[in-house]
């Protein structure tokens, strides 16, 4: 009879607390509900464009035609998924997709964090004003015109760069015909153009995490610019650091499709040719749905694994993460 008396009660306490939280949210509604409307958009815009989608992901299980349609197709298990990791072309086109991801993480990851600081130690003035507008600029030039300057540019006949090479005496280079240029052509136009708006974050971070009585307890100690920059900048800004590392980490088998597959020619083709171009070869050209959408989710669990592991550590080494 008593443990019957104990467990009503426990159950009226749970009953209470979820009115009190379910009142709480009304009432929360009621007051910022122009808030809530406002989020409405974009979480249409994920559950549309992002989650409803992945329900197709299922034809890489099978073998997908499109008169039988996504459900009527029969189930084929793994197969595409073996017939993958069969290809001789798998293992390069996943060595190429990561030599290129790290490379890339490696440079635009740093440069941002560099050029906050820089900026953060500078009156403002015309001149920060006008090196921001310079390094912010380029983020918004589109991908199909970033890739139009690059070949002018990097012209064997008729570029500027090789006009210098040969100013200087040398023989001109086909740098988008070098399959060893290829990686440092793609990652430093990307820092070129990704720094100056990556340092946004940062600088907004120094400007608001960054307690100011530190900086005036590292000028009485007599602290210079870099030992202010390394004990209280620094520390200042790692959490935003963290996170972005997570997040750069989350999507280091997602770089961007779009200018490596504008930037290709047979040429380059060895060190170029990485899964997010195979797939569109595979899938959309070739309509080889199935294999190619297996390809796809192989991708992505192997950055939501990387995810995991990186959060995991982050939180275990600075105490931040994303959950």
């Amino acid at each position: 009879m008593k443990q019957a008396m104990e467990i009503g009660h426990g159950y009226d306490g749970l009953k209470k607390k979820k009115t009190s939280q379910l009142h709480l949210a009304k009432r929360s509604f009621r007051k910022h509900w122009q808030l809530y409307l406002l989020m409405i958009p974009p979480i249409l815009y994920f559950v549309i464009f992002k989650y409803v989608p992945m329900v197709g992901a299922v034809i890489a299980f099978k073998d997908y035609n499109v008169v039988e349609g996504i459900f009527g197709s029969p189930w084929v298990g793994f197969k595409h998924f073996e017939a993958f990791f069969q290809n001789p072309v798998a293992w390069d086109l996943i060595k190429n997709t990561l030599l290129l991801s790290l490379y890339h993480l490696a440079v635009t990851f740093p440069l941002p964090i560099i050029l906050a600081l820089a900026l953060n130690e500078i009156k403002d003035g015309l001149f920060k004003r006008s090196v921001q507008m310079f390094t912010y600029a380029p983020y918004f030039i589109s991908t199909v015109v970033i890739v139009s300057m690059i070949i002018l540019m990097l012209s064997p006949r008729t570029g500027i760069i090789n006009s210098f090479v040969e100013f200087f005496g040398f023989e001109p280079i086909n740098f988008l015909g070098n399959a060893e240029m290829f990686r440092s052509v793609f990652v430093w136009s990307d820092a070129w153009q990704l720094t100056g708006y990556s340092a946004i974050i940062y600088l907004a971070a120094l400007a608001g995490g960054v307690d100011k009585q530190q900086y005036e307890a590292a000028k009485m100690d007599g602290a210079s610019r870099l030992q202010k920059i390394w004990n209280v900048d620094i520390p200042g800004i790692m959490p935003a650091i963290v996170i972005i590392l997570i997040l750069s980490v989350g999507n280091l088998m997602a770089i961007g499709f779009e200018k490596v597959y504008l930037l290709q020619n047979p040429l380059n083709l060895s060190t170029s040719e990485i899964l997010q171009t195979y797939v569109y070869k595979m899938g959309i050209i070739n309509a080889n749905f199935s294999f190619s959408t297996a390809v796809g989710l192989f991708n992505s669990v192997v950055n939501l694994v990387l995810l995991i592991i990186v959060n995991a550590l982050a939180k275990k080494v600075s105490g931040d993460g994303l959950w």
